[in-house]
């Protein structure tokens, strides 16, 4: 992975967590909890949204906007945890 690709990634993360945490009033967790959580959230999104027949689109603004709807539903599904 070339570095330039890494650095996308973190960039990408950190907006994708930053906003859902926005989203979901106060499950933000700092600006590194934010960058996994957008990292993993992309990952979370890249798998189920092809599954149910979405497709964003290319391009930054689409990984963007997949980083948010996969960081939105890992909070959704900590908080219900947190809550057990």
């Amino acid at each position: 992975m070339a570095i330039q690709a890494l650095i996308i990634w973190i960039i990408i993360g950190a907006v994708g967590g930053w906003l859902a945490g926005i989203l979901m009033k106060g499950a933000g967790f700092g600006l590194i909890g934010n960058i996994i959580v957008g990292i993993v959230g992309a990952a979370i999104a890249g798998w189920l949204l092809p599954r149910l027949g979405i497709y964003i689109g290319g391009g930054i603004i689409a990984e963007i906007i997949n980083a948010v709807i996969g960081a939105v539903i890992l909070l959704f599904i900590i908080s219900l945890v947190k809550r057990a």
